[in-house]
């Protein structure tokens, strides 16, 4: 085996862009997902180190001092963090000429042949579902003999080898918990719908919704639900109970749609309750009645729903597969079982307009979730909702995120500008969260736990800062 760093590198101060993070960008407030797509393939390499410099808040100097005993390091990189992830790549090459170094995430999944052109320091990116292909690198295989893989031969010349399979055999990835334990420290990840500390997971991949905008099931995972049995799950899960005790104060099952086949997910529900354990995950928002009763019962404390919009025009438009009544409806339930809901909604979404996004402010309010993520549509490579954009004019000069990390808006439409779309996310934010309706609830959860008012205070600091660093920025682009 090559002794193998598996890294996530430094990147803006408060940026949670790494190998978890479905959107790249700095949040309202500190959050950092764990470094899953990275801690998997670990998980395959024996005596391997897993590296999450931003969360742990490690500058390049420290990586260098890392990196140094390492022979091969594969880093995750995104489309708005691929020149820092590169400059990250020659810092380490620098030190030592013979580290073998290559890139794996979405967008050198989607634009192998552009990567290695432009950036020469890079010996390979590994395509699709590139567990395997960590694993093979590891070992030594030779380059042409790895499935998935897009690397520089000994002349210089960029070559693919065939497409790597799909990995269906999901019970026999090993579990990466070990991973989390050997290298991370849990204190440091934060999400503000969570229970702190957290610990989130996958037990799957891919998803079989259609939606123009998401990248990993149009970029690495399929529109195929790939997943472990509720067996191997308990199992794991029983693991994750015998590392941490009782010191984890909530499981996050980050699957794009952990609760789509409701069999599995009850059957899951059934080994969390066995073993204590409160749990949160995804969900769409057509989730019925009787099954969220009983996923209550065994442990389910919130759910993360991605609404998107309130507008029924701007959900056909991105194929949500999502009716507003249903998801009005699936939102009492909720409330009527006492399951809290984070709501996560987009601004600039295909078809957007001033009226569309005043009808998502409005439905947000209406249905009031206990928190809400307002997010900027990004069109990242390789999705339906990036080539959209380009046959339509759309994007703008901008990035996708600021020299602070925050999100911007790429996309433009000829009744809405990206400063219109921007400023949205502030006035979603200032409306949904200065109401009554909001704020009493999480009040009342600062006055019966001592460490939720902590956290909280904290947060609401962080959360004006971030206000007023975007309202800033729309009043630069307003002049």
């Amino acid at each position: 085996m090559k002794k193998t760093l598996f890294l996530s590198p430094p990147s803006f101060d408060g940026f949670d862009g790494g190998a978890g993070a479905r959107y790249q960008a700095k949040r309202e407030i500190t959050s950092f997902w764990y470094p899953t797509w990275l801690a998997q393939p670990a998980a395959l390499v024996p005596g391997s180190k897993l590296v999450d410099a931003p969360a742990h808040y490690q500058t390049m100097e420290d990586v260098l001092e890392i990196a140094k005993d390492y022979e091969l390091v594969i880093m995750y990189t995104s489309t708005p963090t691929l020149l820092n992830d590169v400059k990250c790549a020659q810092t380490i090459k620098a030190q030592n000429s013979d580290t073998k170094i290559g890139l794996l995430g979405a967008h050198v999944a989607v634009l192998p042949t552009k990567t290695l052109e432009e950036n020469p320091i890079l010996d390979f990116v590994c395509r699709n579902e590139f567990d395997y292909s960590c694993q093979e690198l590891a070992e030594g295989k030779p380059y042409d003999q790895i499935k998935g893989l897009s690397y520089r031969d000994q002349q210089g010349n960029i070559k693919h080898t065939e497409e790597r399979e799909l990995i269906h055999d999901w019970d026999s990835m090993p579990s990466v918990f070990p991973v989390y334990a050997d290298n991370l420290d849990i204190r440091n990840y934060f999400i503000g719908y969570l229970q702190n500390p957290y610990v989130s997971l996958y037990t799957g991949r891919g998803c079989p919704a259609k939606c123009t905008f998401c990248l990993w099931p149009q970029t690495i995972g399929g529109h195929q639900y790939r997943a472990k049995s509720p067996e191997a799950v308990g199992k794991e899960m029983e693991l994750a109970k015998s590392l941490w005790g009782d010191s984890i104060r909530e499981y996050f099952f980050d699957d794009d749609t952990f609760t789509i086949d409701k069999k599995r997910v009850i059957a899951i529900s059934e080994y969390l309750k066995t073993l204590k354990l409160t749990w949160s995950c995804n969900a769409r928002a057509n989730l019925d009645y009787d099954t969220l009763k009983t996923l209550k019962k065994n442990g389910l404390r919130l759910l993360l729903v991605g609404f998107e919009s309130g507008n029924q025009k701007i959900l056909n438009g991105v194929k949500k597969g999502i009716q507003l009544e249903v998801a009005r409806k699936f939102m009492a339930n909720c409330n009527k079982l006492g399951i809290k809901v984070h709501g996560a909604f987009i601004i600039g979404l295909p078809n957007e307009s001033r009226e569309s996004i005043e009808d998502t402010i409005r439905f947000a309010c209406e249905v009031s979730p206990h928190t809400i993520q307002v997010s900027i549509a990004s069109p990242y490579p390789g999705t339906e909702l990036y080539q959209q954009a380009l046959d339509n004019g759309w994007f703008t000069n901008g990035n996708l995120v600021a020299t602070s990390g925050i999100q911007m808006s790429t996309l433009q439409y000829p009744n809405l500008s990206a400063a219109e779309i921007e400023d949205a996310v502030e006035q979603m934010y200032r409306r949904f969260y200065f109401r009554p309706g909001a704020i009493i609830p999480i009040v009342k959860e600062m006055l019966v736990d001592p460490q939720m008012l902590i956290r909280r205070l904290r947060e609401g600091r962080e959360f004006m800062a971030y206000l007023n660093e975007r309202h800033n920025r729309t009043l630069v682009n307003a002049s």
